[in-house]
């Protein structure tokens, strides 16, 4: 019977997971256009301006991300993240807020409508009705999850391999018409000795010759699936919480409000806590905290340490993953004991 069910599960969600598969996958694709463009093209571009100039690729970034910038460097990964650098660009497509944003949208309204949805239409005293317990009917949602989640996943993958094809190799713009000072040579003389200084242009740094999809033009689409591992992780943190919800609703667009609600504010608290030191304590109590897809696919570790309960030092470690997935574990957990319990309430 449990087989039965999860097919017709399936089935009514057919349309909604072609359509979020296919806007991840293409925005991977997307992506990967726009970050070949950034690092191919712009970023030779202002580099060679700034160094014709004299100036620092450090001191430029400094400059655009101050201030208000700091948001969007703490959406897009934080400092750890090198801009002139295609993998660590290939990664913010992981991080994105459309792509989080897709995710919650799946994972609250397909939750959202696994039980109150089946009370607010009046369909869940027909669904009881079956030889089928109600620890069932939560089960064969987790198999659905399973079943989905795996999915979703893929096609991201599928979407930044695709993107991969389109843009590699990555090769560097020169540019021969960057703007220069205007020539001239100054000459001093003092006591009858004369000094000339030669013309500014000819001191400027020659541009950075890389070979194409070498160095840091470089893309591994293959290490995106550890990435991916966080992704489901998110997903199914997200549809946990939203299942303990819904398990003691009624109506489901009620239940998408306080799920919306839930989580919308902790990601504005994940990302405002990043350039707000008041509200950096707050940021470990987040499921957003513990999404760090970018760290796994970089081999920079898989774990939270805690620095904001502790001045900024390592409190302790703790895999991400493992929180991400015992939330959507509980989460579960607590959908079914709640709805084991309680009384269903006859349809209007």
């Amino acid at each position: 019977m449990i087989f039965t069910l999860v097919l017709k599960l399936l089935r009514d969600l057919r349309l909604a997971l072609l359509v979020t598969a296919s806007l991840l996958c293409l925005f991977q694709v997307f992506w990967a256009k726009i970050m070949e463009r950034i690092i191919a093209q712009l970023a030779p571009f202002f580099y060679g301006m700034a160094g014709y100039s004299g100036i620092d690729v450090k001191q430029v970034e400094k400059v655009v991300f101050d201030g208000p910038g700091k948001l969007i460097r703490s959406i897009i990964g934080g400092e750890t993240i090198d801009l002139n650098n295609a993998m660590d660009m290939f990664t913010i497509a992981y991080v994105h807020p459309l792509v989080q944003t897709i995710i919650c949208i799946w994972a609250v309204g397909r939750a959202a409508g696994a039980l109150a949805g089946e009370i607010d239409r009046g369909t869940m005293e027909l669904l009881l009705s079956q030889p089928i317990g109600r620890g069932t009917l939560v089960l064969a949602h987790l198999i659905v999850d399973l079943i989905t989640i795996p999915l979703i996943c893929l096609s991201m993958w599928l979407g930044s391999y695709l993107g991969y094809f389109l843009v590699n190799p990555l090769t560097l713009k020169e540019y021969d018409n960057l703007p220069k000072m205007q020539k001239m040579d100054i000459e001093l003389g003092i006591a009858g000795l004369k000094l000339k200084i030669k013309d500014p242009t000819t001191m400027a740094p020659a541009p950075e010759k890389m070979p194409p999809g070498e160095g840091r033009l470089a893309l591994h689409p293959e290490l995106l699936g550890k990435g991916l591992l966080a992704t489901g992780g998110l997903v199914f943190a997200i549809t946990g919480i939203t299942m303990a919800i819904s398990s003691t609703g009624r109506f489901r667009f009620r239940v998408l409000g306080y799920a919306v609600f839930l989580i919308l504010i902790m990601f504005l608290v994940n990302v405002i806590s990043q350039v707000w030191e008041p509200l950096m304590p707050l940021r470990p109590l987040t499921i957003f905290y513990y999404y760090q897809p970018q760290q796994m696919i970089l081999g920079k570790g898989w774990s939270v340490n805690f620095s904001e309960w502790n001045h900024g030092e390592t409190l302790f470690q703790i895999p991400c993953l493992l929180v991400l997935y015992s939330i959507g574990a509980i989460g579960y957990l607590v959908s079914w004991r709640i709805f084991d319990r309680r009384d269903i309430p006859a349809p209007i």
